[in-house]
């Protein structure tokens, strides 16, 4: 049995498009710890629906509120190994903030451009292969983004990847 949980994949303009990102704090026991995440988390019984718990979950852990959120919609799901199904949504964040955490949980915000992504996805040939679990991992700086959410990004960066990459590599 899967255990329902959802995330944001927010997207905003800085002023190209950029992805907002979280590095897991490094908590002894944590199974995510030192984990590159899409801010979310549990659906808890109060919550009227998987989005409600999303945009919960964003202002919880960000401090993002609903208002500064265009909701695009949901993405699907992703089943985790650790017996997770994640509700992936999308939305559009004007950038307003303030973005502020709680340390215990989160190390740091990170700012990707998506750009960046989309270049590493060519690069290692991720275009229209499998979306295993174990295969896709992002190199961002001093991180790698791997598991669950590389493959949520792997499936992002492959609804833009229809555009012909050969003759235009830029997908945003």
């Amino acid at each position: 049995m899967y255990q329902p949980t959802c995330v944001f994949l927010l997207i905003f303009n800085k002023p190209d498009p950029y992805l907002l990102a979280i590095l897991k704090a490094d908590t002894e026991g944590y199974p995510w710890r030192n984990q590159v995440a899409l801010p979310g988390g549990h659906i808890d019984t109060n919550d009227a629906s998987p989005t409600d718990a999303a945009f919960r979950e964003l202002k919880e852990e960000l401090n993002i509120p609903k208002e500064q959120v265009e909701l695009i919609g949901s993405m699907g799901h992703f089943q985790t190994i650790n017996n997770r199904d994640i509700e992936v949504f999308i939305g559009l964040w004007n950038g307003l903030g303030p973005v502020r955490y709680e340390t215990r949980e989160i190390a740091r915000v990170l700012e990707i451009p998506l750009q960046v992504l989309a270049n590493i996805h060519r690069t290692k040939h991720y275009h229209a292969q499998r979306n295993d679990l174990q295969q896709f991992n992002y190199p961002i700086d001093d991180l790698t983004i791997w598991g669950a959410t590389a493959r949520i990004l792997h499936y992002f960066i492959e609804l833009w990847y229809r555009r012909d990459f050969s003759s235009d590599p830029s997908i945003f």
